[in-house]
């Protein structure tokens, strides 16, 4: 199989092109060669396949053969509201979000945050990620890349919100609540925004301020999940619920 690269221009009519530099550089380092495959995707859900022409000390040209579109997202588009975890363990909910074929992630900080990001750290940080994303759809065979959202706080990002539509789920990750989230899944919609809260949860205010704008709680199990473990297992469930 040919290696898969992600190409942040529009790909759409063009023949040949010189490569962005992010994937130049892994073309280089995969040592390939004029003549050699590849596969590009632009986000836009079509896949191109095409060779290498040349290769420079920093160029890397390619001709652009057949174009296909490829479906390999979920039908429902997921948001994963996550209040970042330390430890950079946000790198593997990213990852594997993106794997697992989330639309978009937002990284929060609640009252009980231990991952505190503003200014330019925040920005290196999204950046970060979002490159994180680009290997993952990269890896997985996706057509889209998983959108990282700015770093917020939750009460910032909560009152940015516009009501819930008919065709929208929201649902809030509490240990605590009284309904199992297999029942919350009965209803019909083309989006889902999981909200997943820190090491030491929500507090109750933010619990109470979800709710005033449209999220119910739900619980996972008896056991108590970690914050890097419970919205991808609510997105893993999603997906195979698909299948």
């Amino acid at each position: 199989m040919p290696p898969r690269f992600f190409v942040d221009l529009a790909l759409a009519g063009q023949t040949e092109l010189s490569l962005p530099p992010g994937a130049a550089r892994h073309v280089q380092v995969l040592r390939l060669q004029p003549g050699s495959a590849l596969t590009l995707f632009d986000g836009s859900g079509f896949e191109w396949q095409a060779e290498v022409l040349t290769m420079g000390r920093s160029e890397v040209t390619v001709h652009l053969q057949s174009q296909q579109l490829v479906q390999r997202e979920l039908a429902n588009a997921v948001t994963l509201a996550v209040v970042m975890p330390a430890n950079d363990r946000m790198d593997g909910i990213v990852e594997k979000a993106t794997e697992l074929g989330a639309a978009s992630v937002q990284p929060l900080m609640s009252e009980r945050s231990v991952l505190r990001l503003n200014g330019e750290r925040a920005e290196k940080k999204q950046a970060h990620w979002q490159g994180v994303a680009v290997a993952a759809a990269e890896q997985s065979g996706r057509c889209k890349v998983t959108r990282i959202a700015p770093v917020q706080t939750l009460a910032a990002w909560l009152a940015s919100l516009a009501e819930p539509t008919a065709d929208q789920r929201r649902w809030l990750l509490s240990p605590t609540a009284a309904e199992p989230l297999s029942r919350l899944n009965s209803q019909a919609a083309d989006q889902t925004l999981v909200l997943s809260g820190p090491e030491g949860g929500l507090s109750p205010a933010e619990e109470a301020a979800a709710r005033a704008r449209g999220f119910v709680a739900a619980q996972l199990g008896p056991r108590i999940l970690r914050a890097d473990t419970a919205p991808l297992a609510v997105l893993g469930w999603l997906a195979l619920s698909e299948r």
